[in-house]
């Protein structure tokens, strides 16, 4: 029998780091992919991934969750949603084991779901220390899962000391550096007509390194800060008077307050030369973090992604707060002065040598392996 193998996709980010791992199951005779998609993955607001996943051939179910709103209270109601929908779906899948990622809000329900129909959890990325509410749910799903994927050594010490067994933890990198190393990262005409055909704004031709990328999302623990964190970013960029490639924010709770401000922006002379998309597939998103000058924001492709790259980051407040980082990052509060002095000086620096903290791009392999191979008991105890 064929071990059948779930993958859940809720976002952009999911998709980026799960593909390697679709294609490396979907090619394999012993294993059957079966994929869960919902959440942002399959709204049209957040750029619908989905598109890129319905002609696979594998099983897949479409798991509608979201509560519009982008607020605490919306989140927490679709965290109920998610429970309900992805037990349904597990009960028509009937999968061995279900793949969840990292600290999305949702991704503890779904964690919750397969545990409570007694299927074994696989969670990717799990160890890390964070800010926001991500830090709570990673931690949580981590003593639900039954089997560990961490990205780097520091992230497995942590698990085995929040009291997993040893054996069920296998450190395997980040698999999103996967496909950036399938990427041509150099293939800048690539990202100019996806500006003519997608997004909206401007439409303006970038070159290699004379552009400036943003990407800041919720601090969910600082809701009530949002719109004024988002003012102090904007503040800072109406310094600089280059393209500009902004990537539109996830829908944790304030998001709301975030859109809110990208809106007053739009209608200011500054947006002249700003393009603006709601999604970038990880294909197309590679060549962009490889070519900008320097990322902004909060999200943690500056911190890993971005430093497989060497590309500059300038890290804003605490969303990434105690998670490692290499060279490339600069950390500073939501003020506009030090994120404009902090741009200045990424600007100065170009490139940063590519460091591997979060794994060499060899990912997927290493984690079909041991699903492959591992008997998995259910009935989990701490080790200590």
């Amino acid at each position: 029998m064929k071990k059948k193998v779930c993958l859940t996709i809720t976002t952009r980010g999911n998709y980026a780091k799960l593909k390697s791992l679709i294609d490396s199951i979907s090619q394999d005779p012993d294993l059957e992919l079966q994929l869960a998609i919902g959440g942002m993955a399959v709204l049209t607001k957040y750029g619908r991934i989905f598109t890129q996943l319905e002609n696979l051939d594998c099983t897949i179910r479409t798991i509608n969750f979201v509560i519009e709103g982008e607020n605490l209270s919306t989140m927490a109601k679709s965290s109920g949603v998610a429970l309900l929908e992805f037990s349904t779906a597990f009960e028509e899948l009937k999968p061995d084991i279900v793949f969840v990622i990292a600290d999305r809000f949702e991704c503890l329900p779904i964690a919750i779901a397969a545990s409570y129909m007694n299927i074994p959890v696989a969670h990717v990325e799990g160890g890390e220390i964070t800010g926001s509410i991500d830090e709570s749910i990673r931690h949580a799903i981590t003593k639900i899962a039954h089997v560990h994927f961490p990205s780097s050594t520091e992230a497995a010490d942590r698990i085995e000391k929040m009291g997993e067994e040893r054996s069920s933890i296998f450190k395997v990198g980040s698999s999103s550096m996967d496909m950036l190393l399938r990427c041509d990262l150099d293939d800048i005409e690539k990202i100019n007509e996806y500006i003519i055909n997608w997004g909206s704004g401007p439409i303006f031709k970038i070159e290699k390194k004379n552009f400036i990328t943003i990407l800041q999302h919720p601090v969910t623990t600082e809701y009530q800060h949002n719109e004024k964190y988002m003012e102090e970013t904007i503040k800072a960029l109406n310094s600089f008077n280059m393209p500009k490639i902004w990537i539109m924010p996830n829908m944790d709770g304030g998001s709301d307050f975030i859109n809110k401000s990208i809106r007053k922006y739009r209608e200011s002379e500054y947006s002249k030369k700003t393009h603006f998309f709601k999604a970038l597939p990880i294909e197309y998103y590679g060549p962009l973090l490889k070519n900008t000058i320097c990322l902004i924001g909060n999200s943690s492709s500056g911190i890993r992604e971005a430093a497989f790259l060497g590309t500059p980051t300038v890290n804003i407040g605490t969303r990434q707060q105690g998670r490692e980082r290499g060279e490339n990052v600069i950390d500073v509060d939501n003020n506009s002065e030090e994120i404009k002095d902090a741009i200045n000086k990424q600007i100065k620096n170009k490139n940063f040598t590519p460091n591997y903290l979060y794994g060499n791009g060899h990912s997927a392999e290493k984690i079909k392996k041991v699903i492959k191979n591992l008997d998995i008991s259910i009935q989990k105890k701490n080790s200590y």
